[in-house]
Parts: structure tokens; sequence; C-alpha cells
């Protein structure tokens, strides 16, 4: 029986064997087309039918008024009112939600979708169009020689908006660096409020990428809803300005 198994083994083996080296591979030509989209096409009157009442939500939700802006703010480097208004707005909430002193606050300047923010109510809408993406609201600790290599960084391209840091611009480096109003530290170890893309090394930021990272998953945009209501709890507007947080110099 043993031998008969092991004849029977062998045979199947051979087949697949033999199956296998006759297998064939045929090319496959495809195909493509392009298509031109624009107002000359035929609307999808069902379509639109059954979307309409999704979009009538949509709009209702972000029309909704959540606070009031005193100025028009713009995105500008190497800094900006709406720079600003961002950045506090990351400090002050990262400070509330991870309930820790931090030390600062930096986003990238194309982190930004927004150009202008002008004067007047500020909507849902208008909050989802500054940061539209699912980016965290994340913390390092950050050893000063570290951050003056990222800051470095941000100074090569033209400057980024920045919270209880004051900086100038020479050279592409960043120069007379102040961190709460102290000079920088090389030795000394900073908690920064970061978006996890930045941190991830996202827009070349390189060096910290290695850097681990505490994350309770709270969304940037979300801190920007926050921070407005916080405003509002004390019964302030918007009214962010350019304080001369980072400068180009000669």
């Amino acid at each position: 029986m043993k031998k008969n198994f092991r004849l029977l083994l062998v045979f199947f083996t051979l087949a697949v064997a033999v199956t296998s080296c006759n297998t064939t591979y045929k090319s496959q030509q495809l195909a493509y087309h392009s298509y031109t989209i624009n107002d000359s096409l035929k609307k999808d009157t069902a379509l639109i039918s059954f979307l309409a009442p999704y979009k009538a939500n949509v709009n209702m939700l972000m029309s909704e008024v959540v606070g009031h802006v005193e100025i028009d703010m713009e995105k500008k480097i190497p800094e900006s009112e709406l720079g600003n208004f961002l950045t506090d707005a990351y400090l002050h909430m990262a400070k509330e939600k991870y309930k820790t002193h931090v030390d600062a606050a930096i986003m990238n300047y194309g982190g930004i979708r927004l150009h202008q923010l002008l004067a007047g109510d500020i909507t849902r809408g208008s909050v989802f169009e500054i940061m539209p993406f699912d980016n965290l609201l994340i913390l390092q600790k950050i050893k000063g020689t570290v951050l003056q290599q990222f800051l470095d960084h941000t100074a090569s391209l033209g400057g980024w908006p920045v919270a209880g840091i004051s900086m100038q611009i020479k050279n592409k480096k960043a120069v007379h660096v102040l961190i709460g109003g102290n000079p920088l530290d090389p030795e000394k170890i900073y908690t920064i409020a970061n978006s996890d893309y930045v941190a991830n090394g996202g827009d070349n930021s390189f060096m910290l990428k290695d850097i681990p990272q505490l994350s309770n998953g709270y969304l940037m945009r979300d801190a920007i809803f926050d921070y407005i209501k916080y405003l509002k709890r004390i019964g302030k507007n918007i009214d962010t300005k350019i304080e001369n947080r980072v400068t180009n110099v000669e």
C-alpha cells in the first residue's frame, strides 16, 4: 500500500511539473480612450436627483457660521495673519488636549489650503477649505540642535507659520531664534506641536522622521473649530495680526 502511495505521489508530482512547463502566457493589448469633461456634456438628471438631498444636507452643514473674523487674513511668507491664527490655535489646543506644557507650534506653509479669509462671518465650510486634510495635531520632544535644523529647513523655504517662536531668516538660515522669548538652547528638549504629516518627514522634514510622536487622534481641523469656540467663550473674535514672528534680514 505504501509503495502504491509513493508511486501515486511521484505520478502526481510529475503531472504538476509537466502541466507547469506547458503553461503559456499570452500578452494582452490594453486600449484606452480620453474623454473631455466640460459643460458641453449632457447632464445626468437621474444622478443629480439622487444626490440632491445629500447635497442639500452638506450645504446646510457647511454654511453654518462658527465665528467672526475682524480683519482680512492672508496666507503669505515669511509670516501672515492666517498662519499666525492657525498656529496660535494649534499651540493653545495642544496644551488643552494633551494637558502638558508645549513650547511652540509649527505648521507647513503648504498645509494652509485657503489663500485668503475675508473679514466677516467664518463658516464651517471655510474651515474645511483651510484644512481639508485629516492631519493629526501631535507632539514631539525635539532636542535644540534638531529644532535648529528644522527651523533652518523652514527658512530655506521662505518661512513657515509658527507660534511661541520668533526668528529671523538670513541666507536661508534661521538666526536669532527665540523659543518662548528665550534663545534656543542646543541641548534643551523642546515640546513642539506639529502635524503628523510633517513629523513623518513630509515636505522634506526628514530630521523629524525618527522622533517619537505623542498622538491622541486629535484632528488639526478640530483644533481650529475648538479654538474658535474658545475665543467666543472669552468674548473675542478672530483678530490675529502680523507680530514679526518670522522676518527676513540682510
